[in-house]
């Protein structure tokens, strides 16, 4: 390909909203197009590198044994009436009304879609395991859309679904469906983690997440440093600890006028904020409850949730009418029921609120105070590993994978049964995999990139060569040399760029820079006259000289 015969829109500048750096990159490059909030075109240098990754997650699915299938966009109510989340789900799922009035959604998963055809053509047990996957595209109307196609409202998804009869065959097809996650991550080039993840939404009761990671990641992951573990940190659960210390202090109220935070309690009282606790008080459909958390800890609240149900935080209004003073909230006093973090539980003469405006209690213990115990809180770098081995290490991730055990969620809510060996009928048991596709291409460009742009691993850039021939447009030798090194590529299967264009070098070294192509010939008339082309590698500074007989086998060596 010829660059005056591409769109290659680069800019010096990247937009003011593009906050990460692969949304000022994608944008810079060239590789997409704004059209509204969350909505991005994808340019023909970004759709090459689209269908690139593309082509290896299909080549992976279908050597995993899965069937390739595409479901609608557009997906009815009734579907969703079905499974119970057509008011579940929530405002991110767009829904409207056809020309008949008919209610209707856009898809933002499709979990309802595959298992209404499973209902339909998998009769018997003989049929299974079935595992269908499709790359299509998804619509989720975020409510604040932000980091370029990192978080957008319509992206392309890779999502599969598989069908069994037991649980059993289900673990086999997820452990199948986890090899073949990292033989993709592994082939795009990404440094990534598989860790242990909360289901969210889509329900189920095992899920893992694979995490690239880039300090720009929205998630924090954790992973002992001695060991395999790693999970979300939504995920990292923590056991009952023993209490070994003994109370020594004795309980005193203390003055602490206007220091309402942990932080200020700490400095002001000289201690640090592991001995001090602080109460929250939340709201549920059963009326409110009381947290404890040792102080500097967070409340972890997908733990809370999956403890209590749905919950938000009381108001101010509604902790005054409990009698309580909000930034003196202590654990004594209290007329709702307590729960309390096992981190907490373990702490001996500790301080808290006093109950009372602008005191605090220091000596506090457990002793007569009536609560139950709970994993309540997010984990923190140092703590010791859930699995025993090592210490936790956090590190930012985004997000890029997701496989799930469904179990019979949906197969049982929309009958998606078989005919077993008994001759009985048998809900099938559902797995759910995904990967966010364009997701993918801004991680890649988060974990590889330097101050001159993107860094692209070979198996995905738009072109694995570039031919930059300086005064292309004026000297004959050169670009007779250049179309006979071009054509020499082509010949060869390999995917080259010829920069045809009327440009100063700078800029031509800029783009192909700006646009990360792994590999780049220079041509010049200095070259004509010594028989060389200079080669360079976008992620290596070094130039080479190489003989023009030799460079087309040169090439060849350096591509993976």
């Amino acid at each position: 390909m010829k660059t005056t015969n591409l769109l290659i829109p680069t800019q010096k500048e990247a937009p003011n909203d593009a906050q990460i750096i692969s949304h000022q990159l994608m944008i810079r490059a060239g590789l997409i197009s704004k059209l509204a909030s969350g909505l991005y075109s994808y340019l023909p240098m970004g759709l090459r590198v689209l269908k690139k990754v593309e082509a290896i997650i299909r080549e992976e699915m279908n050597k995993s044994g899965a069937q390739e299938v595409l479901m609608p966009v557009a997906q009815p109510a009734e579907l969703w009436q079905e499974s119970g989340r057509w008011e579940q789900y929530g405002p991110e799922l767009l829904r409207f009304n056809d020309r008949h009035n008919r209610k209707f959604c856009l898809g933002p998963t499709h979990e309802e879609v595959i298992t209404h055809l499973a209902a339909q053509y998998i009769r018997s047990y003989k049929q299974l395991p079935m595992n269908f996957y499709q790359i299509q595209t998804k619509f989720r109307d975020e409510i604040r859309p932000r980091f370029g196609v990192m978080r957008s409202r319509e992206f392309i998804m890779k999502d599969a679904y598989s069908f069994h009869l037991d649980q059993n065959s289900l673990q086999q097809t997820f452990d199948v469906m986890h090899q073949t996650y990292c033989n993709i991550f592994n082939r795009l080039g990404l440094d990534y983690r598989p860790v242990l993840a909360d289901s969210g939404s889509i329900g189920g009761d095992n899920s893992v997440e694979f995490h690239v990671l880039a300090d720009s990641g929205e998630d924090a992951i954790c992973f002992s440093d001695r060991s395999d573990y790693a999970a979300n940190i939504e995920k990292v659960a923590f056991s009952k600890q023993s209490r070994t210390c003994k109370a020594k202090a004795s309980e005193e109220k203390v003055l602490t006028k206007k220091k309402t935070s942990i932080e200020d309690v700490a400095q002001f009282l000289n201690i640090n904020q592991e001995q001090c606790v602080k109460t929250l008080i939340i709201k549920t459909s059963d009326g409110f409850t009381a947290l404890a958390l040792r102080g500097d800890h967070e409340l972890n609240e997908i733990k809370v949730q999956n403890l209590v149900g749905e919950f938000e935080f009381a108001s101010d209004d509604e902790i005054k009418s409990l009698n309580l003073k909000k930034g003196f909230i202590g654990v004594k006093a209290l007329s709702v029921n307590l729960i309390v973090d096992y981190s907490a539980s373990a702490l001996c003469d500790f301080v808290c609120g006093a109950d009372e405006w602008d005191y605090h209690l220091t000596g506090a213990n457990w002793q007569g105070i009536e609560f139950n115990e709970a994993d309540l809180r997010n984990a923190v770098e140092g703590d010791v590993s859930p699995d025993g081995k090592g210490k936790l290490l956090i590190k930012r991730g985004i997000e890029v994978g997701h496989i799930f055990q469904l179990g019979t969620k949906y197969s049982q809510a929309m009958k998606a049964n078989v005919i077993g060996e008994s001759g009985k009928a048998v809900t099938t048991t559902m797995g759910c995999y995904g990967i966010g596709v364009t997701r993918v291409i801004a991680a890649s460009i988060e974990q590889n990139h330097d101050d001159r742009g993107i860094i692209f691993p070979e198996s995905i850039a738009p072109f694995q060569v570039v031919i930059v021939p300086i005064n292309y447009n004026k000297s004959t030798r050169v670009k007779d040399l250049a179309d006979q090194l071009y054509q020499q590529c082509l010949d060869a299967g390999i995917e080259v760029l010829l920069d045809d264009r009327k440009e100063r070098a700078g800029i031509m070294f800029a783009d192909s820079e700006l646009l990360g192509i792994p590999h780049r010939m220079v041509l010049s008339d200095t070259h004509a006259d010594n028989g060389n082309v200079e080669y360079k590698a976008r992620n290596n500074p070094d130039k080479v000289e190489v003989k023009f007989d030799e460079v087309l086998s040169f090439i060849q060596s350096k591509l993976g």
